[in-house]
């Protein structure tokens, strides 16, 4: 009597084969994930019993939830090819004017006016590149002037305290199964974006504006309005941003969000996406923003001066471009020796 075989069909060989190769390819291109990895160790060897706190962990929650949102913002800009450099600016007009706006007398107030702001600072912008033509570089270079000139204007260069700052703070700090409400905010948003990138007419024709504008136009695509949602989507991100950098430090300051879009723009693409265009993932932004939020936490863990901390992020922003940019070099020439 022979035993029967129980070996498996080839075809599902093949099928763990072609996953297993997948994976391999996929870890290949996520280098912000080794970034991160080595930050995360050196943090535990300088810094371990500090760094793993319970609160330094939740202090690193909190600044990644505002610089997280910010992120998605520039991230869905630079999707469709353009770039948005106004984003810290006028995050800062939204905490300071939602902050001293009727007084700041409640923290659903301060939202509506917050993502009001920033809902017209980005139709203001959206409307001059997709309906006027301009380049975006050039609009948001002039709303960054415009934005932070309004800041000091407002506030006369002094913190903006709102009537209800108790309850500003008593909501920056408050947790849900011990995690801070302003990184569940920000997951959520994490969320939505994902969902209307992915999983809606709109993210594709997202996409397809950034790889071809022109071949987008001609399949039909409403390019002009998908580029101004695109922009309006964005300021009202960063009217959130505004928003939770009041309700955690429960004032408003001249200086809020201040070079927050070089940090933005540097996670989005150390996070993989082309500042070309169409191409990037939501996963990617948010490994870039953990890796900002991890290098400035650990730089005041080790005391380093403001000054350098600002040079790091400088010498930061070099290495993520450089790589993305050998990267997209790669990808671009595998591309063409698989066309031949």
């Amino acid at each position: 009597m022979t035993a029967t075989s129980t070996l498996p069909p080839v075809h599902q060989y093949e099928e763990d084969n072609s996953r297993g190769n997948a994976v391999v390819t996929w870890l290949k291109g996520q280098y912000a994930l080794y970034i991160l990895v080595a930050l995360l160790l050196v943090a535990t060897i300088t810094r371990g019993a500090i760094f793993w706190g319970g609160t330094n962990l939740t202090n690193l929650l909190l600044q990644m939830s505002i610089i997280g949102v910010v992120v998605l913002a520039e991230l869905i800009v630079v999707l469709t090819g353009g770039i948005d450099i106004s984003v810290g600016s006028a995050l800062g007009l939204a905490a300071v004017v939602s902050a001293g706006l009727f007084g700041g007398p409640s923290v659903l107030l301060a939202l509506l006016v917050a993502v009001g702001i920033g809902g017209i600072v980005g139709a203001v912008n959206g409307w001059l590149v997709a309906f006027r033509g301009l380049e975006p570089f050039i609009v948001t270079l002039g709303m960054l002037a415009l934005a932070r000139g309004l800041v000091y204007a407002y506030g006369n260069g002094i913190p903006i305290n709102p009537e209800a700052a108790a309850s500003f703070a008593a909501f920056g700090q408050a947790t849900i199964l011990g995690i801070p409400v302003l990184a569940i905010i920000w997951l959520a948003m994490v969320g939505l974006i994902a969902f209307l990138l992915y999983r809606t007419v709109w993210g594709r024709r997202v996409y397809a504006i950034g790889s071809n504008v022109e071949a987008a136009r001609s399949s039909g695509i409403p390019v002009k309005t998908t580029l101004w949602s695109v922009y309006i989507l964005a300021g009202l991100l960063v009217g959130l941003g505004g928003w939770m950098f009041l309700a955690r430090f429960a004032s408003g300051t001249s200086t809020a969000g201040n070079l927050l879009e070089l940090e933005a723009i540097a996670a989005v693409v150390i996070g993989g996406a082309r500042l070309a265009g169409g191409y990037g993932k939501v996963f990617g932004a948010v490994v870039g923003t953990i890796i900002f939020a991890v290098i400035a936490n650990l730089l005041s863990l080790l005391n380093v001066s403001t000054f350098l901390q600002d040079a790091f992020r400088g010498a930061l922003i070099l290495v993520a471009v450089t790589l993305a940019t050998v990267q997209f070099a790669r990808s671009r020439s595998k591309s063409t020796a698989a066309a031949k």
